[in-house]
């Protein structure tokens, strides 16, 4: 819908000659909004609609709609938001960037940046690395831990009306059949269920919170080298208010949808090791699927009134929905140890093989390195003293790996935990926490010749480990003749590794049920 000023508005800043530019403007929609490209600057519009979740439909709801994306974007991008422009309309009928006068509409105006900068194209370019994608979930705990706390939210009554909203949404399209539709609503209160407490007990912790609420690729953006969270929900602030998990859940429905499995499950490892949420991890495949269910929906609908590619987006939400479904299967909890001596690619193993582990996005990662950085409150890129590894802090560290582990197990949740293990009181701890909890449990010992590991030590760069030659040296002088774990050898391919890995385990799994 454009009401009549709005049409005057449009052709105003369509124009070159409004923002004294020589080429032409650029024009981007949403469903929401206009955004106009001119020169190295870009001015968003919103539409003029009225919606059930939105109110656009006067100026003066435009305008405080544009201030409020003024401000709150601005505290995760800054530098990309400058300023929010009237237009209004003179005597004789002008319209021009100004005060004085009616006010007939209102832009946001933003500094204009390359769009392969933004992750949904660095995606497809395969441009995300995993530096990339560990700053950017830091970046997203760092914005939840200074996100405003919601008081008196019900966290499970808040997901049963996304759920029938959901279901009202399905209601719009002709895309999926009604009683696939009911089954697939069935199934998402069934699980709701199974999760209505935990739900509720982190919202009474402080864990529902004034978030960004449109969290997916498309609104991340690489400004100045580093990532920013920009166009977050303005006009709604129940929708944005919301679990932080189900916040970044979107990030990694998108991630995983798109192909990019590794990286939503390192994103959701890091979010993990910096935050504290483990309580929620097992929430994840959940409110994984409710967003691909939002997803499934709304291309659903954008499809009933499509024309040239309307097959092209009922495949799309089919692709979705089945996802949806997918994140909602139950598979059995698990437990893979990985041990080895350093350089032996424990951890390079262990992020190939979570995402394979469990549901989407698959399994959580015990670290020791990143557990013992944190027990010392700094960064897991940060050197630690000599003393930070003296055998009493060692064994702190393996019992809270063994916390940790039985946290996510107890959930139903799996597990990869990496470690060197080169304890037999280590090894038999970690196994017994798979006993304990009655799960499958791998444990997988690293070996390789040691000129192997001599090399790999002695070029690795970053990361958390602070293994150097000299702790090599010190565990290659120990006998480890008591391995009762899967030896394996280091040197072959990881992907050959995790295969077998996997293989394996699918085979325990099939000779247990038969």
């Amino acid at each position: 819908m454009i009401v009549d000023d709005q049409y005057a508005a449009i052709a105003f800043l369509s124009d070159p000659k409004s923002y004294g530019v020589g080429s032409a403007v650029e024009v981007i929609e949403t469903h929401i909004s206009r955004i106009f490209l001119a020169g190295d600057r870009a001015y968003k519009m919103k539409k003029a609609v009225k919606l059930p979740y939105v109110d656009f439909s006067t100026a003066a709801l435009r305008l405080n709609a544009c201030r409020k994306e003024l401000e709150l974007n601005s505290l995760t991008a800054p530098g990309l938001y400058l300023d929010v422009k009237t237009l209004v309309k003179d005597d004789s009928g002008t319209v021009c960037f100004g005060e004085e006068g009616e006010c007939i509409d209102a832009v946001v105006e933003m500094v204009r940046f390359d769009q392969d900068l933004l992750f949904d194209r660095l995606a497809i370019a395969n441009r995300l690395t995993d530096d990339l994608m560990t700053s950017t979930a830091r970046m997203i705990v760092r914005f939840h831990q200074d996100a405003v706390v919601a008081q008196g939210l019900d966290g499970a009554v808040q997901m049963e009306t996304v759920l029938a909203i959901n279901d009202a949404g399905f209601a719009t399209s002709t895309v999926f059949a009604e009683h696939e539709v009911a089954v697939f609503s069935q199934l998402f209160r069934d699980v709701l269920k199974q999760h209505w407490e935990r739900l509720r007990e982190r919202s009474a912790a402080g864990k529902v919170r004034r978030c960004h609420g449109d969290l997916h690729l498309r609104n991340i953006c690489l400004l100045d080298g580093r990532p920013r969270l920009f166009d977050c929900i303005e006009f709604n602030d129940e929708i944005a208010t919301v679990d932080v998990l189900y916040d970044l859940a979107f990030l990694l429905m998108d991630l995983w949808y798109e192909g990019h499995q590794h990286h939503a499950n390192l994103v959701a490892n890091r979010y993990f090791d910096e935050s504290d949420n483990e309580d929620g991890f097992i929430l994840l495949p959940f409110f994984l699927a409710v967003r691909a269910a939002v997803r499934a929906h709304v291309t659903a609908t954008q499809a009933e009134t499509a024309t040239a590619n309307k097959d092209e987006l009922s495949a799309e939400a089919r692709r979705y929905f089945d996802l949806a479904r997918e994140l909602l299967e139950t598979k059995a909890s698990r437990l893979i140890a990985l041990g080895g001596l350093s350089g032996s690619g424990k951890t390079t193993v262990a992020e190939a093989l979570a995402p394979h582990v469990g549901v989407p996005p698959g399994a959580r990662i015990v670290e020791s390195d990143r557990v013992r950085k944190a027990m010392h409150g700094v960064s897991a890129e940060t050197h630690l003293p000599k003393a930070a590894y003296r055998p009493e802090i060692s064994k702190k560290v393996y019992a809270e790996m063994v916390l940790r582990t039985d946290i996510i197990l107890a959930d139903g949740g799996c597990v990869v935990a990496d470690a060197v293990f080169d304890d037999l009181d280590h090894r038999n701890a970690i196994e017994a926490t798979a006993r304990h909890r009655n799960v499958q449990f791998d444990g997988i010992w690293l070996e390789a010749d040691p000129a192997l590991l001599w090399k790999r030590v002695s070029v690795r760069r970053g990361g958390p480990s602070d293994a150097n030659i000299e702790v090599l040296e010190m565990q290659l002088a120990r006998r480890f003749d008591n391995i009762a774990w899967r030896k394996m050898d280091a040197s072959q391919s990881v992907k050959f590794i995790c295969e077998e890995i996997l293989a394996k385990a699918l085979s325990e799994t099939a000779a247990v049920r038969a």
